[in-house]
């Protein structure tokens, strides 16, 4: 009898301990299960609305029509990191979760979204683009871009673990700060026409400035040039009266860039300070010389506003001077040269580029409008520099 009552308690225990042990596994998977949940969260990207940088000589501010890179409304959808998206590693390989915080997985997700959002035809042209095999069903295109975007950013990452210099996806950086007709009152209808067409190429790899460009316009809508205007940029009036008309000027900005090999040997992109050297002064300028806008121009870096969102300032702390002065640097030459604004604006983002900033395409121009590039865009290179074809 005793030895069937120990028996009963034994089992009993047995049982009890069993069912302890049950819901310890189910508390943990209910445990495992939130921190999945919250490890999911949809990664919102603060949307960034800009204004058109104001001119140099203070004309009224404007508006910016900020849409995105690919279809409105992409940049405030919400991009879930799905782990497929950021590819299959494989399992000896996988990376630890302390490796995956490295913010180059956000980049790749967020690149990842935007593939996503990409129809047949826009995956195919982007294929071709990049000069990638175009041919497959959308899910095998989508998986080749991707892939193709990883590797690029995950290299970049081992280049920075090996020693290299902080960003190095542009092998070369192109500033081009305009001078342009102009008034003492700048009238709202007044015509600004190119008159001076620099341009600085400086070597992200080793923080030198290489080579420049410079050559005047002659301005044909009105020739004369006002006062102002030659005090203000030192222009004068038998400068661009010698001066070849933007046609042949911008064909021999052309075959300069064809010679440093930008965009078929090197990846570079230009860089501006503000908005109004591409969305103004270079569209206004293919309108009255009757040329298309040149594709190679048609996305740029806004030094200004990446210089605000880098090292966190308003934007009235963004002028050429103000930046310079923030950075430790003065200003060297005579204030809008368009050549001399060229080189110190290229000081400041080799600066920029020292203290790790990546410089990024975030403007282009679509269809006569000025678009700000959100960051979930894939980031890439201008395209190889070709002479624009006349207006029908």
């Amino acid at each position: 009898m005793l030895q069937t009552n120990c028996t009963s308690v034994t089992l009993i225990s047995v049982i009890h301990f069993s069912s302890t042990l049950e819901k310890r596994h189910a508390a943990r998977t209910r445990g495992n299960r939130v921190r999945a949940q919250q490890d999911c969260v949809p990664q919102h990207k603060t949307h960034f609305r800009s204004t058109m940088e104001e001119y140099k000589e203070n004309i009224q501010e404007q508006r910016e029509n900020v849409k995105l890179y690919s279809k409105p409304g992409d940049d405030d959808a919400p991009c879930r990191i799905v782990c497929s998206n950021v590819g299959d590693p494989d399992p000896q390989e996988s990376p630890t979760r302390g490796e995956f915080s490295d913010p180059v997985y956000k980049e790749i997700a967020l690149a990842n979204g935007h593939i996503n959002r990409m129809n047949k035809d826009e995956l195919r042209s982007k294929l071709a683009e990049l000069e990638l095999d175009t041919r497959g069903v959308k899910d095998v295109m989508k998986k080749r871009l991707k892939n193709y975007y990883k590797k690029q950013k995950l290299s970049l990452v081992q280049s920075v673990k090996e020693g290299g210099a902080m960003d190095t996806y542009y092998d070369y950086i192109c500033v081009v700060d305009f001078e342009a007709t102009c008034e003492q009152d700048n009238p709202p209808e007044f015509t600004h026409e190119i008159i001076e067409f620099p341009m600085v190429l400086f070597n992200t790899h080793t923080l030198e400035i290489e080579d420049s460009f410079q050559e005047y316009v002659r301005p044909e809508v009105n020739p004369q040039l006002s006062e102002f205007c030659i005090k203000l940029t030192g222009i004068t009036q038998k400068m661009v009266d010698e001066a070849d008309t933007f046609p042949d000027v911008l064909r021999r900005v052309v075959l300069w860039l064809q010679e440093k090999e930008l965009g078929t040997k090197y990846k570079y992109a230009i860089l501006t300070d503000g908005s109004w050297d591409m969305s103004k002064f270079m569209n206004t300028q293919c309108r009255l010389s009757r040329l298309r806008y040149p594709q190679f121009a048609k996305k740029w870096i806004n030094i200004k506003k990446l210089y605000g969102n880098f090292y966190k300032v308003p934007r009235n702390q963004t002028k050429l001077s103000s930046m310079l002065e923030k950075l430790g640097l003065t200003y060297e030459g005579r204030p809008h040269s368009g050549l001399d604004d060229s080189r110190n604006i290229a000081r400041v983002a080799l600066r920029m580029l020292q203290d790790g900033c990546q410089l990024r395409v975030n403007e282009r121009m679509h269809e006569g409008q000025l678009w700000t590039v959100p960051t979930s865009a894939p980031v890439e290179g201008a395209p190889p520099p070709h002479t624009p074809h006349s207006r029908n």
